[in-house]
């Protein structure tokens, strides 16, 4: 998978620290739309399976996600390629995920939705990021977080189901 830098926003600290820990949140695959909880399509899947690939060399020690099909779905490659059980969230408690997120201080990925992903991710950092078009699935969220600083990445992966 080909991952290309959108952005990054960044926040000065005094000091570096040794005590770092990362973030990452993407919004769940391509999703069937004919149902209230919808699976994922099979180029959902095949994006899922993609973005553990990604995470292959990322070690993790958490994923969490909604209790939703698409992002479950989304999320179980990379649990099941790290060793690791899906730990769910609340769509409607975004401030007190953040709040244990950052006090857990562990590398984590945590899978969410269009409406909610960069909401989490700017409440990490103190920044307002709102929703993004429900059009968007390429976005991984990158916080890196040590004592004195914190950093959002926005990178966009080059993974495209035209086709598929």
């Amino acid at each position: 998978m080909l991952l290309f830098m959108a952005g990054i926003r960044m926040h000065a600290g005094a000091q570096e620290s040794p005590e770092l820990f990362t973030i990452y949140l993407v919004r769940h695959a391509e999703k069937q739309s004919d149902t209230n909880d919808p699976p994922l399509t099979a180029c959902g899947i095949q994006r899922s399976e993609s973005l553990s690939a990604f995470f292959e060399a990322v070690p993790l020690d958490v994923v969490y996600s909604t209790d939703y099909k698409r992002t479950q779905s989304t999320a179980v490659p990379t649990a099941r390629a790290q060793g690791l059980s899906i730990q769910s969230y609340s769509t409607q408690a975004l401030e007190e995920m953040a709040e244990q997120l950052l006090r857990n201080g562990q590398d984590a990925l945590v899978v969410g939705h269009s409406n909610t992903t960069g909401v989490l991710a700017g409440l990490l950092v103190g920044e307002e990021i709102g929703a993004f078009d429900e059009s968007i699935y390429n976005r991984v969220y990158q916080v890196v977080i040590s004592k004195n600083d914190k950093q959002l990445h926005v990178f966009h992966t080059a993974f495209d189901c035209a086709g598929r």
